[in-house]
């Protein structure tokens, strides 16, 4: 499937307000560099673009040829993107996106083992040069850290049944096999009336847990406001409740002052620094629902620096 940007026109509306082209743009999560594309099509000065996947970083390359010389590409995390950004002598730039989460190029690409529709070694490494993958969680994590794993990062009700079913078949090879135990490990009724695939939020807990997800999301957001300037804006995709809770409580706290009482300023006085563009996260159209069925969770949310 070819890789579609969700929530293009929102979030470069978002970054252009009153269309005003930003002149520095950092993509944190570059991505087969869609969204990257359209900033730089609309006009933006210059663009950073980093992500942790060396393939991704290939396909960006090729996406943004005819840019070439307005771009400069990373193979890093966005938690790094201060370091970046100075070493091209930024110290501020005008406008920040993140597209949390997977990408199509890493779910139909079977060798990287994070989709259930192929046989494929559980892997789930957005680096792929970090030593634990999905195989290691699976199969050597303890059972009781397993299941608290599946019950906060998959928000999974039935994770001490599965978890049983997996220590019972230990060891598992392949993405399939895995998917295969999951369902088995459920009631039929319940198999029957799910909306989803039975092993789809199993898989997603072991794809944030590899890769730390929400974690580096928290620490995020903070280096991210801090490098933009008075009416800066920073726009981030999320694509579960995980992360979309994260992002929203996050602005809400930068975005309200916490006025100590008088005589107490030294103790933590903390005025907002940002304001919410939108109060309400923005979502895809049902057209571009229709279009692109991936999109169906994705919320945007914006802030701007004060």
């Amino acid at each position: 499937m070819t890789h579609i940007p969700v929530l293009l026109d929102e979030a470069i509306a978002a970054l252009m307000p009153g269309g005003k082209a930003p002149s520095r743009v950092i993509d944190g999560t570059l991505g087969a560099g869609g969204h990257s594309k359209a900033l730089l099509d609309a006009g933006a000065e210059k663009l950073l673009g980093c992500d942790l996947d060396a393939h991704a970083l290939q396909t960006a390359r090729q996406t943004l040829q005819e840019h070439d010389g307005r771009t400069r590409l990373f193979q890093g995390s966005y938690l790094r993107m201060r370091e970046y950004a100075q070493e091209l002598g930024w110290d501020v730039v005008d406008a920040i996106l993140l597209d949390l989460g997977l990408s199509s190029l890493q779910l139909d690409d079977p060798a990287r083992g994070f989709s259930f529709r192929h046989a494929a070694r559980l892997d789930m490494r957005f680096d792929t040069s970090l030593d634990a993958s999905a195989n290691d969680i699976v199969n050597t994590l303890p059972g009781e850290e397993l299941t608290r794993l599946l019950f906060r990062y998959g928000e999974e009700r039935q994770a001490r049944r599965i978890v049983r079913a997996i220590v019972a078949a230990r060891p598992i090879g392949t993405t399939r096999e895995l998917a295969e135990l999951v369902a088995a490990a459920l009631p039929a009724p319940l198999r029957r009336s799910m909306r989803i695939h039975p092993a789809t939020r199993t898989f997603q807990a072991l794809r944030i847990a590899v890769n730390d997800e929400l974690a580096t999301v928290e620490r995020v957001i903070p280096i991210a406001v801090d490098l933009l300037p008075s009416g800066g804006r920073l726009a981030i995709i999320s694509f579960h409740s995980l992360e979309d809770r994260i992002v929203k409580r996050a602005f809400r706290e930068l975005a309200h002052s916490q006025n100590a009482p008088p005589g107490m300023a030294s103790l933590g006085s903390k005025r907002a620094s940002i304001r919410l563009v939108n109060r309400k996260p923005i979502t895809p159209s049902q057209a571009e629902i229709q279009r692109n069925p991936r999109s169906r969770s994705a919320k945007l949310r914006v802030a701007e620096k004060l």
